[in-house]
C-alpha cells in the first residue's frame, strides 16, 4: 500500500480482522487525488477543501482539527475499496487495484454542507457563531441533547433559564447540525454555570434530556471499530461469485448487489450512499407520508439538499414498521436482498422482531448491519447516541482541540461521517466472508467505534501562531511544514528581517491578498494553501471538477478508481 502513514494503519486495522489476502489488492492513496492543487498534508487538505471552514464556523473564523481525520477517512474509503475489489474478483471480475486520496475524503465528509451551501435556497452560509458546550458552577464542560423542544424547556426551567431565552435557544440548537454553528442566548450559559453538575444531570434526568460530561483525556475508547459473527453456511455462494442477472463491473464492484435499508438521519444513509457508489442496488424503507428529513431546507429540487447528498440514485417504498403487515413486508423484501441496514434506537428491533435472528429465518444468507450511537458500552437507558454527545464521551472532544483550548466537540458532524463509513466497511467484510462460506453474517458498528478508530497523540499539541490559519488582505493562509517552522525563512519570503517574530510574520500576511503571498511564498520554496472560507468557490473552480459533479447541488463524485 502506497498512502501517507495516517491513511495506511488506518486502512491496516480495519482490514486486519478480514479473513482474506489484502495484500493482492494494490492499493494507491495520494494527497490530492483529482483535485488539481499542490496538497502534500493535511493541514493543506482541511484548508483547500473547506474542513477548517466548517469546523471553524462556531468560532468565526477558519480553524483546523488538531487530528487527521481527512487523512483518517482516506484510510476508510481505501480499506473500502481494498474489500470491493475483493468482492468483485470473487464474483468473477478482474479487478486488481484501487485508488482514492485524502482529498477526496475531505470533500466526502462534507458532501452535506456542500449540498446546503450550493443550492439557491436560502443563504449560502449560516449567520451566528457559538457551540453548545456548557460549564457547570464546578467546572464540569457538559453537552445535552434532545430533539424534544417540552423536555428541552423543562430542562431549562428546572435550572432557572428564562423561558424566551430557551425558546430563542431551540432553533439553533436543533440546527447545529445542518450548520456546524450553535449562537445560544447567553442567558442559557449563565443558567448552566449557575448550576453544579449534580444539579444539571438532575434536571437533565426529570425532564428526559440526555448529558454528558465531556472528557479532557483524548485517548480513544477501546473498542472494535466493528463487529461481525458469521453464520455457518453450505460454501460459496453461487449468486456471489456472479450467478445473479448482474455482475460486476470495473467501476461498480458491487453491481448486482441489493441492499434495503431502513435508516434515518447521517450515520445509516451514509453507509447506504457507500454501498451506491460502489453500484449496489439501494431501497429505502421510509415511513408512511415519506422522511420527515425530505422537507428540511435548504430545499433543491423537490428535496432537502442534504437528504438528497446522501440518498440520491436510491429507491425507496413506503412501510409502516409498527403494523404486522409492515413487518410481513420487510421479509418480503430481504427474501432477495443481500443486505439489510438499519440505525434504529437501542430495543427496536427485538421488539419488532426484526432482529438479525428473524431476518435470517426468512434470508439464511443475508447481511444484517445494526448501526448504533453507542453499541453495548453504555449503562441501560444509553444517552441519546447523536454525535456531540459521543464525541464528548470519547474524548475526541478533547483530540480535535489544541491545547489552549477547552474540550469541545467540533459541530461539524464528525463521527456521523465516521459512523456511517466504518458501518459500510463492515458490510464489506461481511458480503467478502459470505462469498466464502455462503452463510449469512451480523454487522454491528456505533458512532463511538468509529471514533475509536481516528488515531490520536496522547497529549494535545500546542499551536503556534503560525499552526493557524493566517489572516490576509482577502482572506486566510495556511502556512505549510516547513513555513511554519523555518521562521527565517518565511519571514525573508514576505519582506522582513531574519530576525522577525512570528506575529510581524502575520501583521506583514494581513497586509497582502492571499495570491501574492502564495507566489512570494513559492519563490521562496515555501509551500502555503489559500484557506476556503466559501464552499460555493469549490464548485465554481476547475481544479475541483474532477472531483465534484453539480445538478440541483454538488456532490462529490465517488471516491474510488479501480483498475
Amino acid at each position: 500500500m502506497i498512502a501517507p502513514a495516517v491513511a495506511a494503519d488506518v486502512a491496516a486495522r480495519l482490514l486486519r480482522p478480514v479473513a482474506a489476502d489484502t495484500s493482492a489488492v494494490d492499493c494507491h492513496i495520494g494527497w490530492a487525488g483529482p483535485i488539481a492543487l499542490p496538497l502534500g498534508d493535511e493541514r493543506a487538505v482541511q484548508a483547500a477543501c473547506g474542513i477548517m471552514h466548517v469546523h471553524g464556523r462556531a468560532a468565526g473564523r477558519p480553524v483546523p482539527l488538531a487530528v487527521d481525520y481527512a487523512t483518517a477517512t482516506a484510510g476508510v474509503l481505501a480499506a473500502q475499496g481494498v474489500l470491493a475489489a475483493l468482492i468483485a474478483r470473487a464474483r468473477g471480475a478482474r479487478t486488481y487495484g484501487v485508488r482514492t486520496s485524502v482529498g477526496q475524503a475531505a470533500l466526502l465528509a462534507l458532501a452535506q454542507y456542500l449540498a446546503a451551501a450550493t443550492t439557491d435556497d436560502g443563504p449560502a452560509e449560516p449567520a451566528g457563531r457559538g457551540t453548545a458546550t456548557f460549564t457547570s458552577a464546578d467546572g464540569v464542560r457538559f453537552e445535552c441533547e434532545t430533539f424534544d423542544p417540552l423536555r428541552w424547556r423543562g430542562f431549562w426551567d428546572r435550572l432557572g433559564a428564562d423561558r424566551t431565552a430557551a425558546a430563542q435557544g431551540w432553533r439553533p440548537f436543533q440546527q447545529r447540525f445542518a450548520t456546524a454553528t450553535c449562537p445560544l442566548p447567553t442567558a442559557l450559559h449563565t443558567a448552566a454555570g449557575r448550576a453544579a453538575f449534580s444539579a444539571v444531570r438532575a434536571a437533565a434526568d426529570e425532564a428526559g434530556v440526555s448529558v454528558v460530561a465531556v472528557r479532557g483525556d483524548p485517548g480513544p475508547p477501546d473498542v472494535p471499530p466493528f463487529a461481525l459473527t458469521a453464520r455457518c453456511g453450505p460454501g460459496p455462494d453461487p449468486r456471489a461469485r456472479g450467478g445473479g442477472s448482474a455482475g460486476p463491473t470495473p467501476d461498480r464492484p458491487l453491481e448486482g448487489v441489493r441492499v434495503v435499508e431502513s435508516t434515518r438521519r447521517v450515520q445509516g444513509p451514509l453507509a447506504g450512499h457507500v454501498l451506491h457508489l460502489l453500484g449496489a442496488d439501494v431501497l429505502r424503507i421510509e415511513p408512511p407520508g415519506g422522511d420527515p428529513m425530505r422537507g428540511v431546507p435548504p430545499i433543491a429540487g423537490r428535496c432537502s439538499a442534504r437528504f438528497s447528498a446522501l440518498n440520491a440514485g436510491k429507491t425507496t417504498t413506503e412501510i409502516d414498521l409498527t403494523t404486522a403487515s409492515g413487518r410481513r413486508a420487510v421479509h418480503d423484501l430481504v427474501a432477495t436482498a443481500d443486505v439489510f441496514l438499519h440505525n434504529w434506537a437501542p430495543g427496536k428491533a427485538a421488539h419488532w422482531r426484526l432482529d438479525a435472528d428473524d431476518l435470517h429465518a426468512t434470508r439464511p444468507g443475508l447481511v444484517y448491519a445494526a448501526a448504533s450511537g453507542w453499541g453495548d458500552r453504555m449503562p441501560h437507558p444509553p444517552p441519546l447516541g447523536t454525535d456531540y454527545l459521543v464525541q464528548a464521551h470519547s474524548g475526541l472532544a478533547a483530540a480535535v482541540r489544541c491545547a489552549d483550548e477547552p474540550p469541545a466537540p467540533s459541530l461539524m458532524t464528525l463521527t456521523d461521517l465516521l459512523g456511517g463509513l466504518v458501518c459500510g466497511h463492515g458490510i464489506l467484510a461481511a458480503l467478502l466472508t459470505r462469498t466464502r462460506t455462503g452463510g449469512g453474517c451480523r454487522v454491528d458498528s456505533s458512532l463511538l467505534s468509529a471514533a475509536a478508530v481516528l488515531p490520536r497523540p496522547p497529549q494535545r499539541p500546542r499551536f503556534t501562531p503560525l499552526d493557524r490559519p493566517a489572516r490576509t488582505l482577502d482572506g486566510y493562509l495556511q502556512l505549510g511544514p516547513a513555513a511554519r517552522t523555518q521562521l527565517q525563512r518565511t519571514a525573508h519570503a514576505v519582506g522582513l528581517a531574519a530576525s522577525a517574530g512570528p506575529n510581524e510574520v502575520l501583521a506583514r500576511l494581513s497586509n497582502r491578498p492571499t495570491r501574492l503571498w502564495l507566489h512570494r511564498l513559492a519563490e521562496a520554496g515555501l509551500h502555503a494553501t489559500a484557506v476556503c472560507t466559501d464552499l460555493r468557490a469549490l464548485v465554481q473552480d476547475p481544479r475541483f471538477h474532477r472531483a465534484l459533479a453539480t445538478a440541483d447541488h454538488a456532490v462529490p463524485r465517488a471516491p474510488w478508481e479501480f483498475a
